[in-house]
């Protein structure tokens, strides 16, 4: 599932709902919001699939399990990209860079979770 994909998942609005197998989502269309995250993953993917390195292209890569799981067509990761987003991280924000990463997984996490509740 590449960028098409990703604006047509951001195209849908979640609505939880409760059910005896646990939460649920319906599915209404609305423009927005958009899934949170959703600039970093497309940015990662359009990068990844050039293999050009990025910070979205590593935290794509990071994910790159979870992503193709939820369907998407993930590239090769890049290999250490936990390490080496990090150390980019590191280099332009010093002792800020552990926020900064937090910041970005976070931002991942979200767009995985909102991008499970559309599937």
């Amino acid at each position: 599932m590449q960028l098409a994909t990703v604006t047509h998942l951001v195209e849908r609005k979640c609505v939880r709902e409760s059910t005896v197998a646990g939460p649920a989502c319906r599915i209404s269309g609305m423009r927005d919001p958009l899934l949170p995250g959703a600039d970093l993953i497309e940015a990662g993917l359009t990068d990844l699939g050039t293999g050009t390195e990025t910070d979205e292209s590593l935290l794509v890569s990071m994910a790159a399990p979870r992503l193709r799981a939820l369907g998407f067509d993930v590239p090769a990761p890049l290999a250490d990209a936990e390490l080496r987003l990090y150390r980019r991280l590191a280099a332009r924000y010093g002792d800020a860079a552990h926020t900064r990463y937090n910041a970005l997984v976070r931002r991942l996490v979200s767009f995985q979770r909102a991008a499970a509740c559309v599937r």
